[in-house]
C-alpha cells in the first residue's frame, strides 16, 4: 500500500499566491533610499543611485531580449507555469526599482548641480528626465498593470491563453522598448560620469 502525497504539497500548476510579506523589502529599500538621500552623503546616494540602476536596466535588458523570445515560443501549460511564479516577485521587485533609480538620480544630480548647466550641456540632464519619465510612466502605467492582469488571469480556474498571450505581447514590446531606453539612459549617465 502506497502513502498518499502530504497535504502541504502544492499542485504542480498551483498559481502561487503574492507574497504581501515583500512589500517588507520594498520598505528596506526605500528607506535605504530616504537615508541615503538625507544623509546627503554623496558616496552613499551615488551607491544607492547606481546599484538600484543597474538592477532596473539588466532586469529590463534580460526579460527584454532574453526572458520574452523564449516565452513567446513555448506552449501555454509552460508559459502559464513560468509567469505565474515570476510575476509576483516582479510586482515588487520592478516597482521598487523604478521609484528607487531616478528618485536617487534626481537627488544626485541636485547634489552635483547638474540642475545649474548652461546649455547645450543642460541638454544631457533633460535626457535623462525624459528617459527616465517614460520609463516609470510606462513601468507604473503599463508593466504593472500587466503583471497584475496576468496574475489575476492565471488565478482563474480555466484561464483565457490567448488573453495572456496578448498581455505577455505588450509586456513584451514594452519590456524591449524600456531595453532600448535603458541603453539610452547607461549613454546619458556615462556621459555624465566622464564629464559633460
Amino acid at each position: 500500500m502506497t502513502s498518499a502525497a502530504p497535504a502541504t504539497a502544492a499542485a504542480p500548476d498551483a498559481v502561487p499566491r503574492i507574497q504581501w510579506r515583500n512589500l517588507v523589502w520594498c520598505a528596506v529599500a526605500l528607506a535605504i533610499m530616504v537615508w541615503a538621500i538625507l544623509s546627503r552623503d554623496l558616496w552613499f546616494l551615488n551607491f544607492v543611485h547606481v546599484v538600484a540602476g543597474l538592477l532596473w536596466t539588466g532586469i529590463d535588458l534580460f526579460m527584454g531580449f532574453v526572458i520574452g523570445p523564449i516565452l513567446r515560443r513555448l506552449d501555454f501549460p509552460m508559459r502559464r507555469a513560468i509567469v505565474s511564479r515570476l510575476m509576483p516577485k516582479m510586482i515588487f521587485l520592478m516597482t521598487t526599482l523604478s521609484v528607487i533609480a531616478p528618485t536617487a538620480g534626481w537627488f544626485l544630480a541636485v547634489e552635483l548641480g547638474f540642475l545649474d548647466l548652461e546649455f547645450p550641456e543642460l541638454w544631457w540632464f533633460i535626457a535623462a528626465l525624459v528617459i527616465t519619465t517614460i520609463m516609470g510612466l510606462q513601468g507604473l502605467g503599463i508593466l504593472l498593470p500587466t503583471n497584475i492582469r496576468v496574475y489575476l488571469e492565471m488565478h482563474k480556474p480555466q484561464p483565457d491563453g490567448e488573453k495572456i498571450g496578448r498581455l505577455m505581447r505588450r509586456y513584451v514590446r514594452v519590456t524591449a522598448s524600456q531595453g532600448l531606453m535603458q541603453i539610452l539612459i547607461i549613454v546619458v549617465m556615462t556621459r555624465f560620469a566622464t564629464g559633460i
